[in-house]
């Protein structure tokens, strides 16, 4: 089968995948799946996968190289292990992106991204970028009937980060309440969707291409501002003194900076992009009594909520295709912001 494989890491991303011919996965024990790839989310942990940003945590020699990566995965059943009940081959498939043992306490108490002995496929594990790939049944959701693997592969992971950050912000959205959303990219944009369905607040998209702006607009922000170096005076002024919670999906090039500033006293920041560093007075922390805290990948749970939001059309994902063949174009259009919502490859 066709994959696509990385074989280096590198800081500044000079590295392209390689599309090779290696041999398809295969059945290894009882509930093992194989998937028949329709689409794969690109998603910029992938960037930073390649940049080497996971590389001390999951592969710190580079032993784990070559791998196929992609772990947004939406497919067919291809072939199925002995003990499996839940599906059978030609079903239409989502595949939450953490393959959990299901025995573990926090597997236990329903925290799928918590498992003591998770693996993620795609880093470090073959993943979805390629013809077939392997998981679990426990990965697996069936998708509703109309509902194609092409249309939804990007929130295996993309989807349920966002909605697992929105569902955290709707708590504390009681109507004349603001939250503001940095960055309505492939995530940002599901997180409006979302908060649009399930809070009472005033949502305000901010983002600095105009695409971006165009669509934020299009999904129903209530405002749309493009974070200018006035960007604090104008929540500040909009909100009455900031924003309830703020929901930073950047978390680099000096937005993780900003991002707390935004805050109205009592007010809460949900970290989702990654990659800065983030610099806050204590002094801030205790007058303001403002919380800061990451969020991560949604669980199994939040994935079938989120199929079934998709199911009943109130949240989409905007994307644009990419066949596998050309998936270094596909990286290299998402490293220069060519593109809004998410790419997705297609074998």
């Amino acid at each position: 089968m066709k994959a696509a494989r990385l074989y280096d890491y590198d800081p500044e991303m000079n590295v392209t995948l390689r599309i090779e011919d290696i041999p398809a996965p295969t059945i290894d024990s009882p509930n093992d799946v194989i998937v028949k790839v329709g689409a794969a989310g690109l998603c910029r942990t992938d960037l930073h996968i390649i940049e080497g940003v996971w590389k001390d945590i999951m592969d710190g020699d580079g032993a784990l190289l070559p791998y196929t990566m992609g772990h947004e995965n939406a497919g067919w059943v291809e072939d199925v292990g002995s003990a499996v009940t839940s599906v059978k081959p030609g079903d239409a498939v989502i595949c939450h992106p953490l393959r959990s043992c299901g025995i573990c306490l926090s597997c236990r108490y329903g925290h799928d991204m918590y498992c003591e002995h998770g693996q993620f496929p795609g880093l470090g594990l073959d993943g979805g970028f390629a013809e077939y790939f392997k998981t679990s049944e426990r990965t697996l959701i069936k998708l509703n009937t109309g509902i194609m693997p092409l249309d939804v592969a990007p929130m295996a992971d993309a989807g349920i980060t966002a909605y697992r950050a929105a569902k955290r912000a709707a708590k504390l959205l009681h109507p004349g309440t603001s939250c503001v959303i940095l960055g309505v990219g492939g995530l940002g944009h599901i997180a409006l969707q979302c908060l649009k369905h399930i809070c009472g607040g005033q949502i305000i998209a901010v983002d600095r291409e105009p695409g971006a702006q165009v669509l934020a607009r299009e999904l129903g922000a209530d405002a749309v501002l493009d974070g200018g170096p006035n960007l604090i005076e104008e929540i500040k002024d909009m909100t009455g003194g900031g924003a309830q919670v703020v929901i930073d999906f950047v978390g680099e090039l000096g937005v993780e900076n900003i991002c707390w500033k935004l805050l109205r006293q009592g007010g809460e920041l949900i970290v989702v992009g990654y990659g800065g560093t983030i610099e806050i007075p204590t002094l801030e922390l205790v007058v303001n009594e403002i919380k800061i805290g990451g969020s991560l990948v949604g669980d199994y749970i939040e994935l079938v909520e989120l199929m079934e939001m998709n199911a009943d059309g109130k949240v989409k994902m905007h994307q644009t295709e990419y066949k596998l063949a050309n998936i270094n174009e596909a990286i290299d259009d998402f490293k220069n912001r060519r593109f809004t919502g998410r790419g997705v490859i297609v074998p």
